[in-house]
């Protein structure tokens, strides 16, 4: 057959027919970093105990407020509870997040207690005015009624209920709602490199705390659930593991992305990175003959230093910049003749550090080493 006879009967008066696809978004569908639990720079796999406001996991942080306190853990590939939700759900997880209540209280009015990300609003953009499904993986040893909210910084909220029907047994839930319009989101949060929408899980909430009656719908205010929520952490056996969390655009939860460990860590370093060895926390001590991980270089009567350090990736701002001795002291750095110095302010980019000054009673003309902390969370 001829060619123009195939094209004829494919294509009618040069007229072209589309079919736009049910699923939307079938490249980077989670707008989460991390959901998979898999990077933790700053704890590795070590059970934490956890302050509030603190990072445990990468891009998840702890709100804890209350006479309760908690250990997080990132589970391991051959952890029990790993190869349980892998039964459950029929795929293969690498890790998950374990909250442990380890000194157990009554509630009190003022209690919150759960987890957070917050969402870039270069990221937070696209699902603005749209349908999201947020899908995961939970188990806890305290069934009932749990919320997630979504929230635009204290200014907007949205409380979605959901319910745990079985003790310690690894349960799918899926959650679809329609975000915030890209008006309430450029006004109340962020568009840019600052906070976008938040999801919020949370585990423990008092009666004096930000608690609203309405759910299943946006309103004005800062609110993290309702008072019918679950009391977690009346009893140190309590417990609460959740995996492969997603958000996405479209009214139904696909598959869950599973990116690369080394696309997943480049992600997460956009808001935190050390020059440690991966999952070590800043202030581990370390050899300064041979496992220094940055070298400061006097330069003279100048009073500055140069420094070798080049970001793996582009930050989100000019990062807080946190200089360590090689036996763990913070803010200072160490001469290669074995005493400590203080420094002076650090000139830094969002790609990089330019330079740094040097206190007087540093010595301008030799080598000094350091571990380097970055922090650029939102």
């Amino acid at each position: 057959m001829a060619l123009s006879k195939i094209l004829n009967a494919s294509v009618t008066n040069s007229t072209l027919t589309t079919t736009k696809l049910a699923t939307p978004n079938l490249g980077r569908r989670n707008v989460l970093i991390n959901g998979g639990m898999n990077v933790s720079q700053r704890n590795g796999t070590t059970l934490t105990a956890t302050a509030n406001n603190s990072l445990f996991l990468d891009r998840w942080k702890c709100y804890l407020n209350g006479p309760s306190s908690i250990s997080t853990q990132q589970m391991l590939p051959l952890d029990s509870n790993v190869t349980a939700l892998n039964t459950a759900s029929g795929e293969n997880y690498n890790n998950i997040m374990y909250i442990d209540c380890t000194t157990a209280s009554a509630i009190q009015s003022s209690d919150l207690l759960g987890v957070i990300q917050l969402i870039e609003g270069s990221n937070s953009v696209p699902l603005a005015g749209q349908s999201c499904t947020l899908s995961f993986w939970v188990k806890s040893s305290v069934t009932g009624q749990y919320y997630v909210t979504f929230k635009i910084a204290s200014a907007r909220s949205y409380i979605a209920p959901y319910t745990i029907s079985s003790a310690n047994t690894w349960e799918k839930k899926t959650i679809t709602i329609t975000m915030d319009t890209l008006a309430s989101l450029n006004t109340n949060g962020d568009t840019g490199n600052g906070a976008g929408f938040q999801v919020y899980f949370g585990l423990r909430l008092g009666s004096s705390a930000q608690a609203t009656s309405t759910v299943n719908q946006w309103v004005d205010g800062n609110f993290y659930g309702t008072l019918s929520q679950v009391t977690w952490g009346t009893n140190v056996s309590d417990t609460f593991y959740i995996g492969a969390v997603q958000l996405e655009l479209g009214t139904a939860a696909s598959p869950f992305e599973h990116r690369s460990f080394g696309e997943e860590l480049a992600l997460c370093q956009r808001y935190y990175y050390h020059t440690y060895s991966y999952g070590s926390p800043a202030g581990t001590t370390f050899n300064q003959d041979y496992e220094s991980p940055i070298i400061i270089i006097g330069t003279g009567n100048h009073g500055m230093g140069v420094c070798n350090a080049v970001y793996p990736v582009e930050m989100r701002v000019a990062p807080t910049i946190s200089f360590y001795g090689s036996d763990g002291t913070a803010n200072r750095i160490r001469h290669w003749g074995g005493s400590l110095a203080a420094y002076g302010t650090v000139n830094r980019s969002t790609r990089q550090i330019l330079g740094m000054s040097f206190n007087a009673g540093t010595d301008p003309e030799d080598f000094y080493s350091a571990a380097l902390v970055c922090d650029a969370e939102l």
